[in-house]
């Protein structure tokens, strides 16, 4: 037999092996390999469904970047899933505001500018007169316009509402300026405002848009003078945007493993990226200068991660609370806090513990038949996550808030214990077994294979 023919015999060997292993292969995640098992409940629209991990689950995991997350749904089947952590967001806030105003009068054949009208202002800012100007007869005036006092919103401004005495109806319009003094004058466009009536129904437009910038003064001036209503109400809507910080997935209480004279130290499961601790203070009038230190095991050595201050003192009639620390991601499994007894100790009574770190989000696409699974604690699984953008195609951030979602059927604080699915029956695996007697046929068929074509090669003279 040429080289050419027993290279083609020793691939197509090859070849069957790998066929043999492949079941073997796919077969590996199952939920019995799984330490940890928390059914999920699934509320709104799916097929994808969000799930916040919360602490007690990520303590339950072997790998800090849950690798050995899984679902399974009631045939035993993993879900296709991705991971997203937590992050800060924008929160838009409408507040609305009634304000002063104050009419705008001036001779019937002025500028609509209006522009020596002169104002007087309070310390705080706040108008308190509106004059006309020099040497207009008071028999010559007439309402222009009027004058809004926005100086106490300090936000961009959305939205104009006005209201007005019922005797003045149809279409009215008017020009809206904007200024910081009283002097300076930004043209914001024109609005238009509205009453009509027909037999018992009547229709009103009160409402106008701006274009949200900040001003401390509007001032509205009529097109048509003579038909400017009296206002009766007068409110800003104004829009402040607040910073929300990402949500933090935060640990039940837990005692110190060790303690010593001003010494305490606590042992998690596995080394996790902390980003806040939260030490209790269960005596008022406590202060305390604490050093706060960290390793991955007992094997390296003590790392400073922080120097604190923590107090639970009276100030200003109330409470002032300070138990947190702040920390910066880094991986750690034991926490010890040096306490200095100058300020007198944490009390009698040993601390207590709450560790966080930033949510996590699984997301998956329910397949099969409910109920589904969470499953975790497997130090043999590897990472088979995918990128949200593949699991949800055309995938975007807005899209996230409007998925489906899970939640995990007990409570956070529920200790590690209870989380566990039920242990299954003593006795063989004989699907497991099985698959494993189908491994070795193949690696025997192999070798047979492989002798067989060594003694088919001829000999070397």
């Amino acid at each position: 037999m040429n080289k050419q023919g027993l290279a083609a015999r020793l691939s197509v060997a090859l070849g069957l092996a790998v066929s043999l292993l492949a079941p073997v292969t796919l077969a590996q995640d199952l939920p019995e390999d799984f330490r940890t098992q928390a059914p999920l409940t699934l509320s709104g629209e799916g097929p994808w469904y969000r799930l916040e991990l919360p602490m007690a689950l990520h303590l339950a995991a072997q790998f800090a970047d849950l690798r050995d997350a899984r679902v399974f749904n009631a045939e035993g089947q993993p879900q296709a899933y991705a991971l997203t952590l937590g992050r800060a967001s924008q929160r838009e806030n409408i507040q609305q505001t009634a304000v002063k105003w104050f009419p705008l009068r001036g001779p019937k054949d002025a500028p609509l500018d209006a522009s020596g009208i002169r104002v007087q202002r309070s310390s705080t800012g706040t108008l308190v007169e509106v004059t006309a100007p020099a040497g207009a007869a008071p028999a010559e005036e007439q309402l222009r316009g009027w004058l809004l006092d926005a100086s106490a919103i300090d936000a961009p401004l959305e939205k104009l509402q006005l209201n007005w005495s019922g005797d003045a109806e149809g279409f009215q319009r008017f020009s809206i300026e904007a200024s910081d003094d009283l002097q300076h004058w930004q043209s914001w466009g024109e609005g238009q405002i509205a009453r009509l009536s027909f037999a018992d129904e009547q229709l009103e437009q009160r409402s106008i848009s701006l274009p949200g910038e900040r001003a401390r003064y509007l001032r509205l001036l009529w097109l048509a003078p003579q038909q400017a209503p009296a206002l009766t109400a007068a409110e800003l809507f104004s829009s402040a945007s607040d910073t929300l910080p990402a949500p933090m997935a935060w640990s039940a209480a837990m005692a110190p493993s060790s303690v010593k004279a001003g010494e305490y130290t606590w042992d998690l499961p596995l080394a996790l990226p902390l980003e806040r601790i939260k030490i209790g203070l269960p005596q008022a009038n406590t202060l305390a200068p604490v050093q706060l230190y960290g390793r991955r095991d007992g094997k390296v050595q003590w790392q400073l991660l922080s120097r604190s201050l923590l107090y639970r003192l009276p100030q200003a009639g109330k409470e002032s609370l300070q138990e947190q620390i702040e920390l910066y991601g880094a991986p750690v499994q034991q926490l010890k806090l040096v306490v200095d007894q100058r300020g007198g100790g944490l009390g009698t009574e040993a601390p207590q513990l709450q560790v966080g770190l930033r949510a996590t989000e699984l997301v998956f696409l329910a397949r099969g038949t409910p109920p589904y699974t969470l499953a975790l604690g497997n130090t043999g699984a590897k990472a088979v996550n995918l990128p949200l953008s593949t699991l949800i195609p055309g995938y975007e951030p807005a899209r996230l808030s409007t998925l489906g979602v899970a939640t995990v059927a007990v409570a956070v604080s529920t200790p590690l214990e209870a989380l566990a699915g039920p242990v299954a029956a003593s006795g063989p695996d004989w699907k497991r077994l099985g698959l494993w007697a189908v491994l070795l046929l193949g690696v025997g068929l192999l070798v047979l294979m492989a002798l067989s074509l060594l003694r088919a090669a001829p000999a070397k003279p």
